[in-house]
């Protein structure tokens, strides 16, 4: 029995990175490379769901990858970070993050009421929007108790639609003048992941570059208070309605925090951080195969539409708010 469960174990995980691999393949294509390989791993597994069920088979090894790799990919995601570079040379870019962060979650949860959607997924989507994406969402989704699907769902919606800004910004910056100073940290502050960020302030140059990054990664160091922010929330909630539920602790964000601080203070070869960093989007794109193979598309018609509406909405306002707040500071 326990070697049947082992076969199934390992079955799962090449299953994932299977589909991973597909998606790296496909990501590097023309126009689809716009799309990104998050996306794209995420859109092969809802149709692997939808036309061929779930793969009961491998069930062990696809929870592992949803769950234990996608909080090894976070971990490692600390060590995007130099904490000296966000507070010191990005401190005035960080003030601006906080009011991003508050921003996003504020009006995205009040457009949301307005047209009666999803809370739980709106609320993803908020703090995805105004911290770091997939990884922001994949993070408070265990603090906030929310299902594997919900999760699967709002990642590939902000992946989606922070591609379609992000080349939205190019294209802008195309018929504008723009100083790459102010482009830059326009991206940085308020485009979703830092992919996008990348794709975005990379078209402007160096120096948009490095400011966009600088204002990104500002807001990826605000996910460790936002997510005890949510901890205590969650307690407080649990306790106001007499119906306590324990609340794990998310040792990946210790973790997370570990790395950045490792990166901070340790100089790591160029080398060991490339692979590093293919190892982390390995393991981020296994986690999401397995995520979208939760989601059903019956569900995601029903439930994503207006969730969708008010991210849209909140990313536009999200826009034309930091542009104008970044062009008054620079």
């Amino acid at each position: 029995m326990k070697s049947i469960n082992n076969k199934s174990f390992y079955l799962g995980l090449l299953f994932t990175l299977i589909i991973t691999v597909i998606s790296l393949l496909c990501a590097q294509l023309p126009l689809l490379n716009n799309v990104g390989a998050l996306s794209i791993a995420i859109l092969i597994a809802i149709a692997y769901r939808h036309f061929k069920g779930y793969p009961e088979t491998y069930r062990s090894g696809i929870t592992f990858s949803s769950k234990r790799l996608l909080k090894l990919a976070i971990i490692l995601y600390g060590l995007k970070l130099n904490i000296n570079d966000i507070i010191g040379n990005g401190s005035h870019l960080l003030i601006i993050d906080c009011g991003v962060i508050i921003f996003s979650i504020v009006f995205i949860l009040l457009i949301n009421r307005l047209i009666k959607g999803d809370r739980s997924l709106t609320l993803l989507l908020g703090i995805g929007t105004g911290i770091c994406g997939a990884a922001a969402i994949a993070a408070v989704a265990p603090i906030l108790k929310s299902k594997e699907e919900d999760t699967a769902i709002s990642i590939g919606i902000i992946a989606l639609i922070g591609t379609v800004f992000s080349l939205g910004y190019t294209l802008i910056y195309s018929l504008f003048s723009i100083s790459p100073q102010i482009y830059g940290a326009w991206s940085g502050v308020s485009l979703h992941e830092i992919a996008h960020v990348i794709l975005a302030a990379d078209f402007s140059g160096e120096t948009a570059l490095k400011i966009g990054l600088l204002g990104k990664l500002g807001r990826v160091f605000l996910l460790v208070p936002v997510s005890i922010i949510l901890i205590i929330i969650m307690k407080v909630k649990d306790k106001s309605t007499n119906h306590a539920q324990r609340i794990d602790t998310p040792y990946f964000l210790i973790g997370f925090i570990l790395m950045a601080i490792i990166n901070t203070y340790i100089n790591i070869p160029t080398e060991i951080m490339n692979v590093v960093n293919f190892l982390t989007t390995i393991c981020l794109l296994m986690a999401m195969v397995a995520l979208g193979l939760n989601v059903s598309l019956k569900d995601l018609r029903h439930r994503a539409f207006k969730p969708l509406i008010a991210i849209i909405i909140t990313s536009i306002c999200l826009s034309v708010f930091t542009f104008l707040l970044v062009n008054i500071i620079y």
